[in-house]
């Protein structure tokens, strides 16, 4: 199908940017590395005026450690993570990284196309919920930071407003004793998830002191699975305890039936996925401790 007619700007200043989304509020979307948004405007689920293509901004694709935090920059590519040497002691980002699309996807596409766009089936976001990221966003008026607990409202949709940016993803480091994994099914390589689970946990005195999980694919938007985490923390990461905590996850995902498998199923996935991650997020933590 071929797209509607809409026009294009490609500014070279994020001041610049702000400026257009302020004044074309509703009407403007923004585009960074497009493969989220091309394939909507092909099928006319997204009708924008005007596309604002952010390309020539510099500075939004920095990768750092900094104050606590690994910080990327919003047009980061997923390459771009995956090679960063300030990635290299975060396993879950990597992980995520690595799986998602293939080379060309992994080239082109940013973290915060896909944040932004919000699909239900998308990677980053059950990243972001594990670690408990914020996400920072800016408009003409300044800039806000969001947890990513409450960023993602529903299905295609977020807390950012049609005039704002997103302009950073901030992960706050874990203490000694953590680790996290992110565990991957998908159909075939490179193809959306049909359960994705990211896992942080933190062991200190042989007991879990902090556990984050995040899950995508099965439910309107990404969740932390809440009821999950309370099952670990202040229990030892026994083989039981586990168990639990991946069935806790499986009774708060809201799968579907469709093409990557009958609800039944994937609420069973949900269920040995979790357990997958909970199982690697533990030995890493006790050989990081």
């Amino acid at each position: 199908m071929i797209p509607p007619q809409f026009d294009y700007v490609r500014p070279g200043s994020l001041e610049e940017v702000l400026a257009i989304l302020r004044e074309r509020a509703g009407d403007a979307k923004v585009l960074s590395g497009g493969f989220s948004l091309l394939p909507l405007l092909k099928l006319r689920l997204a009708q924008p005026e005007l596309l604002v293509d952010l390309g020539n901004v510099p500075g939004l694709e920095t990768i750092t450690e900094t104050d606590g935090e690994l910080r990327i920059g919003g047009r980061a590519t997923h390459r771009n993570i995956l090679e960063s040497p300030a990635t290299v002691n975060h396993w879950m980002v990597r992980e995520a990284a690595a799986g998602i699309g293939d080379p060309q996807i992994r080239n082109w596409g940013t973290i915060g196309g896909s944040v932004a766009h919000a699909d239900p089936s998308a990677d980053w976001p059950a990243v972001l919920l594990a670690t408990r990221a914020t996400i920072v966003v800016r408009s003409a008026d300044g800039e806000r930071t969001l947890p990513a607990r409450g960023f993602f409202v529903d299905a295609f949709e977020t807390q950012i407003e049609p005039d704002e940016v997103l302009t950073e993803i901030r992960i706050p480091l874990a203490p000694p004793g953590s680790a996290g994994t992110y565990e991957k099914l998908e159909r075939r390589a490179g193809d959306f998830s049909t359960v994705g689970v990211g896992v942080r946990l933190t062991v200190a005195g042989g007991t879990i002191a902090r556990a984050g999980i995040g899950i995508t694919a099965v439910a309107p938007c990404a969740f932390a699975a809440e009821e999950a985490e309370a099952a670990l923390v202040g229990r030892a990461p026994t083989e039981a305890v586990l168990r639990t905590a991946a069935q806790a996850a499986a009774a708060q995902s809201q799968p579907v039936s469709d093409s990557h498998g009958p609800a039944d199923y994937k609420r069973a996935m949900v269920s040995e996925m979790t357990m997958r991650a909970l199982r690697r997020a533990a030995e890493r933590a006790a050989a990081n401790a």
